[in-house]
């Protein structure tokens, strides 16, 4: 489960952070999880909980959004809403599309004290 590990940089992220910052403690992440990200949600809030144990994220609330997966068809231009990595464009089906969203993984909050 590569989830953990990613728990694992989250919290030397809020550390570094911590440091620069001057706060003690989290109560609160929101992070964007795109549609295409390899993350699987639940999974990532489980490591959470797991990782952040004795920090100074301890009992934070993890809150995910899913921002969905975008293309850009490069027959037709047109931009749309792709259910794959590797599908079709549904204006033109063509499968020259080059993914412009859905694949991040990044913290968009913080809630701190």
């Amino acid at each position: 489960m590569h989830e953990m590990s990613l728990c694992e940089s989250i919290l030397d992220l809020l550390k570094d952070q911590a440091a620069r910052d001057h706060f003690s403690r989290v109560k609160r992440v929101r992070v964007d999880v795109g549609a295409l990200s390899c993350v699987e949600p639940e999974a990532l809030k489980f490591g959470f909980d797991v990782v952040m144990k004795g920090s100074l994220a301890e009992g934070a609330a993890l809150e995910i959004s899913r921002p969905p997966a975008e293309a850009l068809c490069l027959s037709c231009l047109e931009t749309a809403l792709v259910g794959e990595r590797f599908g079709t464009c549904p204006h033109c089906g063509s499968e020259a599309l080059h993914v412009t969203g859905g694949e991040e993984l990044k913290i968009r909050e913080l809630e701190v004290v």
